[in-house]
């Protein structure tokens, strides 16, 4: 019989402002990440001499990544100790980072994009290692809560910045050395995490679980691969379903081995959970609009109304303007979490958060013709994505058994991710399915599409709002 060596013992939320305060770094580089790229992607397409639709490959790739390397990065968390995998896909983010300075060509920037995608793991083994940090505090809900709250602020000041710098510098430096500032800031961030993070060994038993690892990987690699055709050859094809069926058949499987497995990589016992199932639902559900409507929306306001007939008719610069103000409503309703949580409850601030999102979105439908109702709009679904890009990791911890936090947390952006890859796929099908505009405005999807986009996103989030009045009323975020 072995025994593992004791964890250290730490002082209850000892010190818990200078960690936050260095976890509050790598928010920053991540913010960085987030924000600094959108403004040039038309001159990235330059730089590397390909069409504007090739960059939408990029994103691919780094969801087909970040959905794989979520699950494992956070099984690697609670076995290996939060802060080591931290280390880890930070050093992993760089990597692709310098990898962009250096791409001579399409391809070797997609291996570096795809990598790059590591970060997405960071805020749930943040939140991790403050949940952890403040174990036996008799706070621990209110305080993990606060501490979520500062880093999604400061993630998304990141973004705004990260943006700003990046459309003000494009045009005065070269493209090699625009693309160093972000990785600059990430080997930063790799430094921060060496020296101002203590490592606390994983609580976790076992080992690693290869085949339920397999099974994702497959189910993830078909699923993907499917949406990418739907792109490709276009929804009429029967390939790219037979690839979405056997994806899904490949879930079924991964859920039988998974339910036999001591120590599985997808804990679905846990996930069954009645206080945990919901959160991961409204995760993936979130991510339909988080992630997925982000483009169909900068289309429509760059759509010249004089020529489609809809649109908002605004430049480059202007939208950059409404996702500052989206991004910085998304900062106050983070911000707003724990007074939220006080006076809602913790299961009421959930709710209401999805409710926001579903209403912001859903005012779109009747009102989407001046600046003025955009702002609104955007303001509206940014407060209720705020509240949730905070909540949801902790309260996924605050429901997960103390070995098993890194797995919680992490897969509450693994399902974002996927719903915002589903998402991605399926508004394309939407933009087109009524076939694109004739005469002037030829190339552009019809005002239809856009509604049905608006159309689903509130629909999500009126059933993750649904889904969340399932959470036990004492439940904790």
């Amino acid at each position: 019989m072995t025994t593992r060596a004791p964890a250290p013992t730490l002082t209850p939320a000892a010190g818990l402002a200078t960690v936050v305060g260095f976890l509050v770094c790598v928010e920053v580089a991540s913010g960085v990440l987030q924000g600094f790229y959108t403004p040039i992607f038309a001159d990235l397409a330059d730089h590397l001499a390909i069409t504007d639709a090739d960059v939408n490959w990029f994103e691919a790739a780094q969801l087909v990544l970040s959905a794989l390397a979520v699950p494992l990065l956070s099984r690697l968390g609670d076995l290996w100790g939060h802060q080591r995998v931290l280390l880890l896909s930070t050093a992993v983010t760089a990597l692709g980072s310098w990898v962009l300075v250096v791409a001579p060509g399409f391809w070797t920037f997609l291996v570096g994009w795809a990598l790059q995608g590591a970060y997405v793991v960071w805020l749930p083994l943040e939140v991790a290692i403050v949940h952890r940090r403040t174990a036996g505090s008799g706070r621990q809900a209110l305080l993990t809560r606060r501490a979520a709250a500062t880093l999604v602020f400061a993630l998304e000041a990141a973004v705004i910045a990260g943006a700003l710098t990046s459309g003000a510098l494009v045009e005065v430096l070269p493209m090699e050395v625009l693309l160093a500032l972000p990785a600059l800031v990430v080997t930063a961030c790799l430094a921060v995490v060496w020296w101002g993070v203590e490592h606390v060994p994983g609580e976790a038993a076992g080992g690693l679980d290869l085949p339920g690892l397999g099974l994702v990987t497959l189910a993830v690699g078909l699923v993907m691969a499917g949406l990418v055709l739907v792109r490709v050859l276009g929804a009429g094809s029967a390939y790219p379903w037979l690839l979405v069926l056997l994806g899904l058949a490949t879930v079924v499987q991964l859920v039988r081995v998974e339910r036999r497995t001591a120590d599985p990589v997808v804990d679905v016992r846990l996930l069954a959970q009645r206080a945990q199932w919901p959160v991961q639902l409204t995760a993936f559900l979130f991510g339909i609009s988080v992630l997925g409507a982000q483009i169909p929306l900068s289309t429509f306001a760059r759509t010249d109304p004089a020529v489609a007939g809809y649109g908002l008719g605004a430049d480059a610069s202007f939208v950059s303007t409404l996702i500052g103000v989206y991004v910085v409503s998304l900062a106050v309703g983070a911000l707003s979490l724990p007074l939220l949580a006080r006076v809602a409850g913790p299961r009421g601030s959930l709710v209401l958060a999805a409710l926001l999102v579903a209403l912001g979105y859903a005012l779109w439908l009747p009102l989407h013709e001046t600046t003025a109702q955009a702002l609104t709009n955007l303001g509206i679904a940014g407060l209720g994505s705020g509240v949730l890009v905070a909540a949801l990791p902790a309260a996924a911890a605050a429901a997960a058994p103390p070995d098993r936090t890194g797995f919680a947390t992490g897969m509450t952006n693994a399902t974002k991710t996927v719903g915002g890859a589903i998402a991605s796929a399926v508004f394309a099908i939407a933009l087109t399915a009524d076939g694109t505009l004739a005469g002037p405005g030829a190339g552009q999807a019809p005002l239809s599409g856009y509604l049905t986009v608006w159309a689903v996103c509130a629909g999500a989030g009126l059933a993750a709002a649904l889904a969340l009045l399932a959470l036990p009323r004492t439940a904790r975020t």
